[in-house]
């Protein structure tokens, strides 16, 4: 059910470079980004190579204050890259963001591997805590129909620029502005259904009435209603999880106890597999969270 680390090693405008000292060193496309990296725990490579980068964030001792961007030159106006035929918008914002998780690749290619073997119908995909929209955008140039839903509205513009980047027609996508679990609930209500689930939450925060969420305590519910939203002949559900509260064991149990008893929830594969960027320079694997797949066999 655990099976090795995926590596995300079919990128040309993205490379991990070097990390270590709670930092990472990378190149996106023309430009090198040094940020911070709870995970980068060992000693750093080669200090020389430190030296070479255009983008440095640095992060404020104030939690509810924003960090700071040092540039050696002017701040670059965002840029683009690639991904195989996918194009993405790079803007490093004062969160130390710069709009993509280049370590999902590996996710995008197989929930586009498994989208393009859908050959009598049009798989409708829900992509909740969607961000920028990557996964959209995979999904969709495979030839899903797209929900993407996230409770930022600058995170959906921005999905909404990179669909375009990448010339994903209109009819695609549509996109929503809201609170991810309560769309669900929604949904629900409408009698509406999916047939691939994709599904990133974020590690804590806040909704907009100061309501706490906090991924270990509240993923399993939010799971059993992603299930329910699922169509009776579903395709898929990714699970994307970066707490350090939800080991690949906790995982397992978790869904143990969702799966059984759904009528639609028979004959599946689930596999829970951590992500990880290789690092060009210095050799290290970088951890990137831990990624469940749900895969239905039809």
């Amino acid at each position: 059910m655990t099976t090795p680390c995926l590596i995300a090693d079919h990128w040309h405008d993205y490379e991990l470079l070097d990390s270590g000292d709670g930092m990472k060193r990378e190149r996106w496309g023309n430009h090198t980004l040094i940020r911070p990296e709870s995970e980068a725990m060992w000693s750093r490579q080669n200090p020389s190579a430190w030296k070479k980068w255009d983008g440095w964030f640095h992060p404020s001792h104030n939690r509810s204050t924003a960090g700071q961007w040092i540039w050696k030159k002017n701040p670059p106006p965002p840029w683009n890259i690639h991904y195989k035929n996918l194009c993405f918008s790079i803007h490093p914002t004062a969160t130390k963001q710069v709009g993509l998780f280049p370590e999902q690749a590996s996710n995008w290619d197989w929930c586009s591997e498994q989208i393009i073997k859908i050959k009598t119908h049009t798989p409708r995909i829900l992509n909740l805590f969607g961000y920028t929209g990557a996964a959209s955008i995979a999904a969709a140039a495979a030839g899903g129909k797209v929900c993407h839903v996230d409770s930022s509205k600058a995170a959906v513009q921005w999905c909404s620029e990179n669909a375009r980047l990448s010339s994903i027609p209109e009819e695609a996508i549509r996109f929503i502005v809201d609170d991810c679990h309560k769309f669900i609930l929604r949904e629900q209500r409408r009698g509406n259904s999916y047939d691939a689930i994709i599904l990133d939450p974020p590690t804590f925060g806040r909704g907009k009435s100061g309501e706490l969420w906090r991924v270990e305590d509240q993923l399993e519910k939010l799971l059993e209603n992603c299930l329910r939203l699922l169509s009776p002949s579903p395709l898929f559900l990714l699970l994307n999880t970066y707490s350090p509260h939800l080991s690949t064991s906790a995982l397992e149990k978790m869904f143990s106890r969702l799966l059984i008893g759904l009528e639609h929830c028979e004959n599946f594969s689930l596999t829970i597999t951590p992500l990880a960027l290789h690092g060009s320079q210095d050799g290290k694997l970088l951890p990137c969270g831990i990624t469940s797949r749900i895969l239905w066999k039809g």
